[in-house]
């Protein structure tokens, strides 16, 4: 069903391509309008080689990563929210006053309900609440995009924000505790340090039973392969993964259903 409008709000440039982008690449080869929103450029991100980027240049340089990601997977309308990177639990970053973290709460839902009703989407696609491994900013913006999803439809809601808009469904960016456990075991035994892999919990992880849409991308796979690369200063370790290991991590996505009803398509409408 071609028209169909599909947002993806999450934390961080590189977040889009490695959860949801095959699903992305997808949708816009049927012909769907796909709009990225990002609420961070990543700032206190890896840097996998000095020569890419500084502490202070990051953020500009990822913003460019993402942009290229996008258009490897031909989207072209990417938005951010201005928010900073929060780094992961427990660092300095946390503390940060600008940090997406600390953030006023209805600030943020009501910079997402700006554009969930600019956009007016029929399918919104966020990280599942404990945002596949405790990324606080992950965790974040489930919270917050899951929110605007509620509140954009609420005409006495943000009404200088927009006409009000009701979002027909929202997915949740997900990985099944089984695909975590797979994931980590392979990063292990190639003997190559990973440090996604390692900050992974299979028990923070969504139950099997629980997953929704379990999506092959495997036709999009070159495509999400070329996003992938478009993230130079995050590869590190992962580009020195096996083939066999990267294949598996990019040929299958995932979702949770948080709202509305599945009408048998891709997605539930896309």
């Amino acid at each position: 069903m071609a028209g169909r409008t599909l947002l993806v709000a999450l934390a961080h440039p590189d977040d889009e391509t490695f959860g949801v982008g095959g699903v992305m690449a997808r949708a816009v080869e049927e012909g769907h309008r796909v709009v990225i929103v990002c609420a961070t450029r990543g700032e206190v991100g890896e840097i996998a080689d000095p020569r890419l980027a500084t502490p202070e240049t990051l953020g500009a340089v990822r913003e460019g990563e993402l942009r290229a990601a996008a258009g490897a997977l031909g989207v072209t309308d990417v938005r951010f929210l201005d928010h900073r990177d929060s780094g992961m639990a427990g660092t300095p970053e946390n503390a940060d006053p600008r940090a997406l973290v600390n953030a006023e709460p209805d600030r943020v839902v009501r910079e997402l309900v700006a554009i969930v009703r600019d956009v007016r989407p029929d399918v919104v696609a966020t990280f599942e609440p404990g945002g596949i491994y405790g990324h606080p900013d992950h965790v974040t913006i489930s919270r917050r995009a899951t929110a605007a999803v509620e509140q954009a439809s609420d005409a006495g809601r943000w009404p200088e924000a927009g006409a009000p808009h009701r979002v027909a469904r929202l997915y949740y960016v997900a990985m099944p505790k089984s695909a975590l456990r797979r994931f980590k075991d392979a990063a292990r035994a190639t003997g190559v340090g990973w440090g996604l892999a390692e900050a992974m919990d299979p028990d923070q992880g969504v139950d099997d039973d629980a997953i929704d849409a379990a999506v092959d991308v495997t036709p999009w796979i070159e495509r999400k392969k070329a996003a992938v690369a478009a993230h130079a200063t995050q590869l590190g370790t992962i580009d020195r993964m096996p083939e066999e290991f990267r294949q598996k991590m990019y040929e299958r996505e995932w979702f949770v259903l948080a709202r509305g009803d599945r009408d048998g398509e891709l997605l539930a409408g896309l």
